[in-house]
């Protein structure tokens, strides 16, 4: 099944798809420079944590590539670690793109170790950003294949956000399982909330999966308890931006509400994420830092005004699902029961 390339590197500059224009316009933009990069991240032209940490991988690379090959190896990696630092100021919940920078620099200083010259340096983190991409594709192959196995028996599932092909360099992470389970020719039915106040579900997940001729349903966010109520939906597929190692998770405000209409309901919760998502520097989910965005996404949603003016907003962007209402986590490594914290530790994540 073909998918959407929503970032990728076409021999100069990254590709990516601006998914602000979205569903209207299927807009690709070009970033040849880390400042772009930046700000591509933080107005979420480019987003889904997957996504970001190879973003991140790439703008550290722009931020670099100019530099004369005569620089020093020890001035290129102060360089570099400057430039990782200014990108870490992006988004702080997704952990992916702080694991990518991480990534990024410890290839570098391996390299300025070894004495090799700053040119093959550049170079090798370009490599080392378009492996990240490459990785992450077949990342989300994997998880797709072992959540193949859990909707075995499922007509139908509810996805909050999107946790897609759009928030990935692939079939994404929630939505792996269904891609694939399509590939078979099994198509799953798919509810999509549609994730106030940027409306990721329906301007993005509806978008995607109508592109790969997936039966989805869009749904307001306050439907999803009529929906399970109703029988209509037999399990819950959401993302992740942070794991910590007891299983507590962040993702995108409003999935710790859908968590807890799933026990409610007695239907599995399942959370897909790769390797990088998990934070084993965190005992909780009390420790993942959330991030605010500004109250003119709620009070002045794309443009039209639907509160009133000076009222006070509270607009934390993730939340945190406590990690007893999750039934597994679906990784790249293999499918993870409770009890987490000691099998999140064996599954080295």
């Amino acid at each position: 099944m073909s998918y959407l390339k929503t970032i990728e590197w076409d021999g100069n500059a990254v590709r990516i798809i601006d998914q602000t224009s979205l569903p209207v316009s299927l807009i690709y933009e070009r970033i040849d420079r880390i400042e772009v990069m930046l700000d591509a991240i933080k107005q979420l032209r480019i987003r889904g944590a997957p996504a970001i940490g190879i973003a991140a991988a790439f703008g550290v690379y722009l931020g670099v590539k100019d530099t004369p090959d005569t620089t020093s190896g020890e001035d290129l990696l102060i360089l570099l670690r400057e430039k990782a630092g200014f990108l870490a100021t992006a988004r702080p919940t997704a952990v992916n793109l702080f694991w990518a920078l991480e990534r990024v620099k410890s290839k570098a200083a391996e390299l300025v170790r070894k004495n090799i010259p700053s040119a093959r340096i550049k170079k090798q983190l370009l490599q080392e950003a378009i492996d990240i991409l490459e990785e992450d594709r077949q990342m989300c192959r994997r998880i797709g294949e072992y959540g193949l196995k859990l909707l075995e028996g499922k007509k139908a599932i509810l996805t909050h956000c999107n946790a897609g092909g759009l928030a990935t360099s692939g079939y994404g992470t929630a939505l792996a399982p269904v891609y694939l389970s399509a590939e078979k020719g099994r198509f799953i039915h798919v509810y999509a909330d549609e994730t106030r106040p940027l409306l990721q579900g329906a301007r993005l997940t509806s978008f995607e999966l109508r592109q790969a001729g997936i039966p989805v349903t869009l749904i307001c966010d306050n439907m999803a308890a009529t929906v399970m109520a109703r029988g209509l939906v037999d399990a819950v597929f959401v993302g992740a931006d942070r794991i910590a190692s007891n299983g507590d998770t962040a993702n995108k405000i409003g999935t710790y509400g859908v968590a807890v209409l799933a026990q409610a309901h007695n239907i599995p919760f399942y959370v897909a994420a790769p390797a990088s998502t998990f934070d084993r520097t965190l005992a909780s989910g009390k420790e993942i830092p959330i991030e605010e965005r500004n109250g003119s996404e709620i009070t002045h949603g794309f443009g039209k005004q639907t509160a009133p003016s000076d009222i006070q907003v509270f607009n934390p962007a993730f939340d945190v699902t406590p990690s007893h209402l999750i039934t597994s986590f679906i990784t790249d490594r293999g499918v993870i029961a409770p009890p987490f914290r000691q099998n999140i530790l064996s599954a080295g994540l």
